[in-house]
């Protein structure tokens, strides 16, 4: 299932250069620009309001963004580059790469777990520990999945899902190379205690021997 990609409203900015930034932001606008795809840039604004909250939402530098600028086609784009007031850390200005749907781009893909009925770990008392509640993806523009799925059908207590173990969608491949844990089924957690306390006992019963041993 592809990713809805969500918009980003914008307006056309007239002018461009330092003057013009300022304007904009008397206005109570960011300035950016739109850049890329072997086309002109073209300079934009943002309602300084709404763009903060975007930013603070998270994962505004990893989404692709639908660009909806009234008069002209909508476009996709993707920040890269939020630059801020030193002072007040305040966005000040903006730059958005455009990209074409056959672009491959690296994005944070959410996992969604399934299979928790069949999951023998679960029903002993085991728990579920998300290691990596996203995974950063390289994925095609054009078809974003919306997650990837992680089955955790026959999964002991002590067992593990690593990103080798799960079937990406096509087009579709991790950031990182190495083989990294995604969930792993954690022990109840009285057993943990349990195992806690046994450990304990041997090490004390291990140092008992010693002293023992060196008073002979």
């Amino acid at each position: 299932m592809a990713k809805e990609i969500p918009d980003l409203v914008a307006e056309a900015r007239a002018g461009s250069g330092k003057g013009a930034a300022r304007q904009a932001r008397r206005e109570g606008k960011v300035p950016g620009i739109v850049y890329g795809d072997h086309k002109d840039p073209v300079a934009v604004q943002f309602d300084f309001n709404k763009l903060l909250t975007q930013l603070r939402s998270g994962r505004f530098m990893s989404t692709l963004w639908n660009l909806k600028v009234d008069g002209q086609d909508d476009v996709r784009v993707i920040c890269r580059g939020v630059q801020k007031d030193v002072v007040k850390d305040l966005p000040i200005h903006i730059d958005f790469m455009r990209l074409r749907r056959t672009s491959k781009v690296k994005l944070f893909i959410p996992v969604e777990f399934v299979g928790q009925e069949k999951c023998p770990g679960l029903r002993k008392g085991g728990t579920l520990v998300t290691v990596r509640p996203e995974v950063e993806l390289i994925v095609t523009a054009g078809d974003i999945p919306d997650h990837i799925t992680v089955d955790l059908s026959g999964l002991e207590v002590g067992d593990g899902v690593h990103i080798h173990d799960v079937k990406l969608p096509a087009g579709t491949r991790a950031t990182i190379d190495r083989n990294f844990a995604i969930a792993n089924i954690a022990a109840p957690s009285a057993l943990r205690s349990s195992e806690d306390e046994e450990g304990d006992e041997s090490t004390e019963a291990a140092a008992e021997a010693e002293a023992e041993t060196a008073e002979e």
